[in-house]
C-alpha cells in the first residue's frame, strides 16, 4: 500500500515537476520574443528616422539646385533684357536715321523733279532752235538732212581712205627700200640649193613577232621578265590584244630606240629570262653608244666642220633620236649648217665657221635636261667649255633672240634656223587642216569690197589677191591690203609669215583690122 501510494506520490510530483518546466519554457520564451519585438521595434525605428534624415538631406540638395537654375535662369534673363534694351535703342536711333534719310530722299528727289522739269524746257528750247537752223540750213543748202549727211560720209571716208592708203603705201615703199634685191636673190638662190627631207619620231615604236606565242615569253612568269625589261631600260612595255607586235613606249628617244633593238635581239635570240635580258640590254646600250658617237663624227665631217670633242660628237648624235615639231633635230642642225655656209659664201664670209656656227646652234639639246636655262643658253655654255670662240658662242646664245648678236655669223644662224624652220613641209601638219586654212583664207580675202578673186600659194605662205581696177584706186588697194593682212593675223593660226601681194591693173584691149 504504501509502496502504492509512493508510486502515486511519485508521479504526481514528476506530473508537477513537468508542468513547472513547461511554465519556465514558456515564460523564457515570451521573455525572447518580447526582447526580439522590442529589438525589431527599435530597428524599424532607427531606419525610419534615416529615411527621413536621408529625405531631407536629398530635399534639401533638390532645394539648393532648383535655386542654383533659377538663379542663372534670372542673371540670363537679366542679361537677355539688357541686350533687349539695347537692341530697342538701336532700333529707335535707326529709325531716327531712316526718318532723316528718308526727309533727305525726299528733298533730293523734288530737287530732282524741278531739274527733270527744268531740263525739259531747256531740251524743248534746243529742239526748237535745232528745228529753225535745220529749216534754216536746209533752206540754204537745198538739201534735206539724209542728203547732207550722206554727202558729208562720203567725203570722210574718201579722205580718211585716200590718206591712210598713202601712209600704207609711204610705209612700203620705206620698208621695201630697206629690203635690197641681193638678200631675197641670196635667199631664195640657198633654199632652192639646199633641201632635206624630214621623218617624224613618235614616242612608241613597234616590234614584230613571229607569232602570239612570243608575248608570253616576253611577260615571262608572273610578268618576271616584263619587269626586269622596264626596269633595265626605263622604257614601258605594251602588250595587247594587237597580233604580231609589241610597242615600247617612252619619252626619251635614246632609251627607247635601245629598248627597241634589244627586245628585236630577244625575240631573235629566243632565250628570255631576267640575267639574259640584262646582257642583252647592256650590250645594247654599249652598241647605241658607239653608234650615237659614229653618228655626230659622220654628221661633222660630211659638213666640214673639224676639231671637235668627242662630246660633242656624242651629243650630236644624240639629236638623231630628238624631234621638235615633228622635225628631226640633227637633220635641222644639217640643214641650218649648209645654209649658213652657202649664205656666208655669197657674202666673202668664212664658210667654214659659218657651218660649225649652225652646227652648233641646238647642240643645247641633247643637254638641257642635265642643266638649268634655255637650250640656247645650254648650248652656249657647253660651247664655251668646248673651247668655241666668242662668235660661235654668241651665234649659239643669240639664235633666238635672248641675247643680242655680236657678229654677222649670229644674224646668218638665225636666218638659217627661221628658213629651216618655217619653210613647207619642215613641220608636220594634216592635210586637211591645210588645205581648210587655205580655203578659208581665200574665202575671207574674196569678201572684201572691191577683191574679183584670191589665191593662195606656195604652200600658204603667200596670198594672192586680185582687185576691180575700175572700183578700187591705189591707195584704196593698199589699204585692203593691209586690212587683209591684220585679218589673218587675228583670225588664222600658221608658222612663220603669210605674204599678202594685191594686184591692181587696167587692161585696154583693141583690135586693129
Amino acid at each position: 500500500m504504501e509502496y502504492a501510494i509512493a508510486i502515486v506520490a511519485g508521479a504526481v510530483l514528476g506530473l508537477g515537476a513537468a508542468w513547472v518546466y513547461q511554465w519556465m519554457k514558456i515564460g523564457s520564451v515570451r521573455e525572447r520574443s518580447d526582447e526580439i519585438l522590442e529589438r525589431a521595434r527599435q530597428e524599424t525605428e532607427r531606419i525610419q528616422e534615416e529615411a527621413r534624415e536621408a529625405a531631407r538631406i536629398e530635399s534639401r540638395k533638390i532645394r539648393d539646385r532648383a535655386e542654383k537654375e533659377l538663379e542663372k535662369e534670372r542673371r540670363s534673363l537679366g542679361k537677355e533684357d539688357r541686350a533687349l534694351r539695347r537692341r530697342q535703342k538701336d532700333v529707335e536711333r535707326n529709325e531716327v536715321q531712316i526718318s532723316k534719310k528718308e526727309q533727305s530722299i525726299q528733298e533730293i528727289e523734288n530737287d530732282l523733279v524741278r531739274r527733270n522739269k527744268s531740263i525739259s524746257e531747256m531740251q524743248k528750247e534746243a529742239k526748237e532752235i535745232f528745228t529753225r537752223k535745220r529749216e534754216e540750213l536746209e533752206r540754204i543748202s537745198g538739201l534735206d538732212e539724209a542728203e547732207a549727211k550722206e554727202q558729208l560720209l562720203k567725203i570722210f571716208e574718201e579722205e580718211l581712205s585716200d590718206e591712210f592708203g598713202g601712209q600704207v603705201l609711204q610705209s612700203m615703199e620705206r620698208f621695201q627700200e630697206e629690203i635690197t634685191e641681193r638678200s631675197r636673190e641670196l635667199l631664195v638662190g640657198t633654199m632652192q640649193r639646199c633641201a632635206a627631207d624630214h621623218t617624224a619620231d613618235n614616242v612608241v615604236s613597234t616590234i614584230d613577232i613571229p607569232s602570239d606565242d612570243m608575248k608570253g615569253r616576253v611577260i615571262g612568269r608572273e610578268g618576271r621578265n616584263i619587269r626586269a625589261f622596264e626596269r633595265l631600260t626605263g622604257i614601258d612595255v605594251v602588250v595587247d590584244d594587237t597580233p604580231g607586235v609589241i610597242v615600247v613606249s617612252g619619252f626619251d628617244s635614246v632609251r627607247r630606240e635601245i629598248a627597241r633593238r634589244a627586245m628585236e635581239k630577244l625575240i631573235l635570240d629566243g632565250r628570255i629570262h631576267p640575267a639574259r635580258i640584262e646582257e642583252i640590254v647592256n650590250s645594247t646600250r654599249e652598241e647605241m653608244d658607239q653608234l650615237i658617237y659614229e653618228t655626230g663624227k659622220k654628221v661633222a665631217y660630211e659638213n666640214n666642220v673639224h676639231g671637235l670633242k668627242d662630246k660633242e660628237f656624242v651629243h650630236l648624235g644624240r639629236l638623231q633620236y630628238r624631234t621638235s615639231h615633228g622635225q628631226s633635230v640633227l637633220e635641222h642642225l644639217v640643214e641650218v649648217s649648209q645654209l649658213c655656209g652657202l649664205m656666208a659664201g655669197e657674202l666673202k664670209l668664212d664658210a667654214s665657221l659659218a657651218r660649225r656656227c649652225g652646227l652648233l646652234h641646238d647642240i643645247g639639246k641633247a643637254v638641257d635636261h642635265e642643266s638649268e636655262g634655255t637650250h640656247a643658253k645650254v648650248g652656249a655654255d657647253f660651247a664655251r667649255r668646248c673651247d668655241h670662240k666668242k662668235v660661235v658662242v654668241n651665234a649659239i646664245a643669240a639664235h633666238h633672240g635672248e641675247v643680242g648678236p655680236t657678229s654677222v655669223y649670229a644674224v646668218l644662224v638665225q636666218i638659217a634656223n627661221e628658213v629651216s624652220r618655217l619653210r613647207p613641209g619642215s613641220r608636220r601638219e594634216s592635210l586637211e587642216g591645210f588645205v581648210s586654212r587655205m580655203e578659208e583664207m581665200e574665202e575671207m580675202a574674196v569678201e572684201f569690197e572691191g577683191v574679183d578673186m584670191a589665191h593662195a600659194i606656195q604652200a600658204g605662205r603667200e596670198l594672192r589677191v586680185v582687185v576691180d581696177a575700175g572700183k578700187v584706186n591705189d591707195k584704196q588697194a593698199a589699204k585692203i591690203c593691209r586690212d587683209i593682212g591684220k585679218t589673218i593675223e587675228s583670225r588664222f593660226s600658221y608658222p612663220g609669215e603669210v605674204r599678202v601681194t594685191l594686184l591692181r591693173e587696167s587692161r585696154i584691149v583693141e583690135y586693129a583690122r
